[in-house]
C-alpha cells in the first residue's frame, strides 16, 4: 500500500475517534478540607456572598478575643445545586449575623467549605444532605 493510500485510509479511522472522544468533566478535589468534620463558627457577621459558578463563596468576619476582627472565607456548592436545596443569592446580605459549621482548611488557615448556616430569623440551611457526603461536580 502506498503512503498516500495509507494516509486516507487512517484519516476516517482519526475521524471516528474524534467523535467518540468523551470530555473528561473535571472537579477539584475536597482533599484541601477536613472533610466530614464539622466546626461550629458562631456569631459571624456576613462580608459578602458571592452567588458565582462552579462554587458560591461566603466571607464573613468575626470579632476576636482582643476586640479586633477576622476575615474568615468558605466555599461552597454550586448555585444550581443550592437553589435546589433551598438557598437562593438573597439568602445572605452583608451585615447579616449567622451561625455556620464548616469543614475546615487543613492548611490552618480561616475558612473551608461551609456546610451550614443559621440564619438571623433561625431557619438552618444545609449545603450537603450529610456528614459523609462529598461534593459532586455541576
Amino acid at each position: 500500500m502506498s503512503r498516500s493510500l495509507h494516509r486516507i485510509a487512517i484519516l476516517p479511522a482519526l475521524a471516528v475517534a474524534a467523535l467518540l472522544a468523551v470530555p473528561a468533566v473535571g472537579h477539584h478535589s475536597t482533599a484541601m478540607f477536613n472533610w466530614g468534620k464539622e466546626v461550629t463558627l458562631n456569631n459571624a457577621t456576613v462580608e459578602k456572598w458571592e452567588w458565582t459558578n462552579p462554587h458560591t463563596f461566603l466571607y464573613v468576619t468575626v470579632r476576636t478575643k482582643s476586640g479586633g476582627t477576622e476575615r474568615w472565607a468558605f466555599e461552597g456548592m454550586s448555585p444550581s445545586h443550592l437553589d435546589r436545596t433551598g438557598w437562593s443569592k438573597r439568602t445572605l446580605k452583608p451585615g447579616d449575623k449567622i451561625d455556620l459549621t464548616y469543614y475546615s482548611l487543613r492548611d490552618g488557615r480561616k475558612g473551608g467549605f461551609n456546610v451550614s448556616v443559621k440564619l438571623p430569623s433561625g431557619q438552618s440551611l444545609r449545603q450537603l444532605g450529610s456528614p459523609s457526603e462529598t461534593p459532586k461536580a455541576s
